[in-house]
């Protein structure tokens, strides 16, 4: 279950650290192909909110990256429980609030991950 957690976990972290390359470098791209509903003259105005979203996004994918370098079991579960809560929370406030796709896209893959941490002795 190790194995199973530390890919979770990295495979969370690099969908954060795209999120972060499309927000903060391809929004007016990525971001006009990805959010279909806003209207196009947006992403301009934007584009520095977005960038500041794009950069939580990397603080979440650097606090999971973490996890790979703490030696001691407990403190690495933790911080992996703390990051991966953190993605959880921000996934589901997005399926609310913007898009119920966002579940699917950020939350779930983190609850799976998170289970799987939490399975690991």
């Amino acid at each position: 279950m190790e194995i199973v957690s530390k890919i979770g976990i990295g495979f969370v972290a690099l969908e954060h650290l795209y999120i972060l390359y499309f927000e903060m470098f391809a929004w007016e791209t990525i971001g006009k192909k990805t959010f279909k509903s806003l209207p196009e003259e947006l992403f301009t105005p934007t584009k520095g909110l977005a960038a500041n979203q794009g950069l939580y996004n990397g603080f979440l994918a650097a606090g999971l990256i973490w996890t790979y370098f703490i030696s001691d079991s407990i403190w690495q579960k933790n911080i992996a429980v703390f990051f991966l809560s953190c993605v959880i929370i921000a996934g589901i406030y997005g399926a609310i609030s913007a898009s119920k796709k966002i579940f699917f896209t950020q939350a779930l893959p983190a609850i799976l991950a998170l289970i799987a941490v939490l399975l690991v002795k």
